[in-house]
């Protein structure tokens, strides 16, 4: 919907001259999303400032600004805004640290569940590698890293990073330069390689 808003022409050029408050008034009474276009060019520098402030990435920052204004269009019907300025500032600064706590949750959750892979992929290996006899830790060890030391140097890589170094995919993405696909891709093929020489058929 914002992607549509358009700047004023010249037979429109007086509602430039319109305060906030009488944007409002007027896209209020009158629907008319001209006037929330003006506001919106008019703060979209200083919301993009305030999500850059918060969320540190470009990309993240200008979806941000469009949750941001969208959300707007409706909120403003329902709210009598005095400062509109500083209205806008409060509502972008709560939209990021919202972003930010689901971004904190989500985070928990996947480290959550890459503990539990790891843990299960090592069961695997440890339980699978000698059957039904004591384990030689030692042993095993030194055989997962002889056999990881036939894997492909990226598949290598990304398993050494998740399951000795405890990083995310994210993480790995960072430190390698692969892209969060060919991260999971290498770590999805790599156990596969290692639980096939690990483990006795």
């Amino acid at each position: 919907m914002l992607r549509s808003l358009r700047k004023p022409n010249s037979s429109e050029a007086a509602f430039v001259t319109l305060t906030d408050a009488q944007l409002i008034d007027a896209y209020i009474s009158e629907g008319n999303t001209d006037y929330f276009g003006l506001l919106f060019e008019r703060y979209t520098h200083l919301v993009f400032g305030v999500c850059m402030k918060y969320l540190k990435n470009t990309c993240d920052a200008e979806d941000a600004v469009m949750g941001i204004f969208e959300k707007l269009m409706t909120d403003l019907k329902k709210h009598e805004v005095r400062d509109f300025k500083n209205w806008l500032y409060r509502v972008a600064k709560n939209h990021c640290l919202m972003i930010l706590r689901k971004r904190k949750v989500k985070d928990k959750a996947e480290g959550e569940l890459m503990q539990e892979k790891q843990q299960e992929f090592m069961e695997i290996v440890f339980e699978g590698h000698l059957p039904g006899e004591e384990k030689d830790v030692e042993s095993i060890l030194i055989s997962l890293h002889d056999a990881l030391n036939t894997l492909r140097e990226e598949q290598k890589r990304c398993l050494e990073l998740m399951y000795f170094e405890n990083k995310t995919y994210q993480e790995i993405s960072l430190l390698t330069g692969y892209s969060l696909k060919q991260v999971k891709s290498y770590i999805q093929n790599g156990k596969r390689n290692l639980i096939n020489m690990m483990v006795p058929k």
